[in-house]
């Protein structure tokens, strides 16, 4: 019974409470019903995608953007100022191709402060980004990013250093995002 209502609650949040341009609405989904443990000042803009009902954490003063993939089945957590562009997706499981059973392997995503991640990046299983990392638009992420550098490309790779005195806050909402 339990997996059927985890299934529901899953099911009406990617398909209705995602598309509601009410991101009051959609938060207090997220945090009450989906019990997301997403921090003061954060938002998720529409259209984003979950893959579970669980493992998932988000920081004060961060933002998701609209149509990202979530696939939190072994956990997304995600710090403070974080700023994840559209059409992202950032995956906790995957296949291993070697088993003759296709198992399945899970791995924590960690996403540390201040790191912005461009456009329809991918992150892939077992990654954590470091504080004030900066992953490039298209960037496909499969080994982790030290703090402060910038990576881009197909697998991606250091780009350069990024300076590490940072201090903002990310507030970027919109009325009905």
């Amino acid at each position: 019974m339990g997996r059927i209502l985890s299934e529901v609650r899953i099911f009406i949040c990617n398909r209705w409470v995602s598309r509601l341009p009410s991101r009051t609405f959609r938060m207090f989904f997220y945090r009450k019903i989906m019990k997301y443990n997403i921090g003061k000042e954060s938002f998720i803009f529409m259209d984003c995608t979950f893959d579970c009902t669980v493992n998932f954490s988000m920081k004060n003063n961060s933002v998701i953007n609209a149509k990202c993939r979530l696939d939190n089945k072994a956990g997304i957590h995600i710090g403070e100022n974080v700023s994840v562009s559209q059409e992202v997706m950032i995956l906790s499981a995957d296949h291993d191709p070697d088993s003759n059973t296709f198992a399945a392997r899970d791995k924590e995503v960690h996403i540390e402060d201040y790191v912005f991640i461009g456009s329809r990046a991918i992150v892939m299983p077992g990654i954590t980004i470091g504080k004030g990392a900066v992953v490039a638009a298209g960037a496909v992420v499969n080994h982790n990013v030290e703090p402060y550098t910038i990576v881009a490309g197909v697998p991606a790779k250091m780009i350069r250093s990024r300076h590490s005195n940072l201090n903002y806050k990310i507030k970027y909402s919109r009325f009905l995002q």
